[in-house]
């Protein structure tokens, strides 16, 4: 399988598409079933005591799933979550961005399976490991020829 979007083009979509959330990710690096996108963490991404939210966790590993699925199968904007399991196993640096390493284990016709494992930027062990689903959309007839 081949990327059909690349990094520069998945950032214009996801502007284009999610302007609320757009400026929170940057898309480091894609590759076939996988991608690296970055949390720039900022102060509506904490909780008390410093750290970054559960919430802005999973949006990261949900974001990096969907991007990671785009880059294969193209700009299907109405691809979405069926199912996510995520285990936080340890508390994030404090002020530090999020970095969320995801590989899809199957891309099918109606289901695509992503793994992402999120790391503290410059830590080793991760903070993180989320499993999920996405649906994709049948394609319409119009779109077909």
């Amino acid at each position: 399988m081949t990327v059909t979007m690349d990094a520069a083009e998945l950032t214009h979509f996801l502007g284009r598409e999610f302007p609320q959330v757009a400026q929170d990710f940057v898309i480091e690096e894609v590759g076939a079933r996988r991608i690296r996108v970055r949390l720039a963490v900022g102060e509506r991404h904490l909780r008390p005591g410093g750290t970054v939210s559960g919430p802005s966790i999973f949006a990261l590993a949900d974001v990096a799933v969907y991007l990671a699925l785009l880059a294969m199968i193209g700009p299907e904007a109405l691809a979405v979550t069926t199912n996510c399991s995520i285990d936080f196993m340890r508390k994030p640096a404090a002020n530090t961005d999020l970095i969320a390493e995801c590989r899809l284990l199957k891309v099918g016709r109606v289901l695509a399976v992503g793994e992402v494992l999120i790391f503290s930027d410059g830590a080793e062990a991760p903070v993180a490991r989320a499993s999920l689903t996405y649906s994709i959309p049948p394609q319409r007839d119009d779109e077909k020829s």
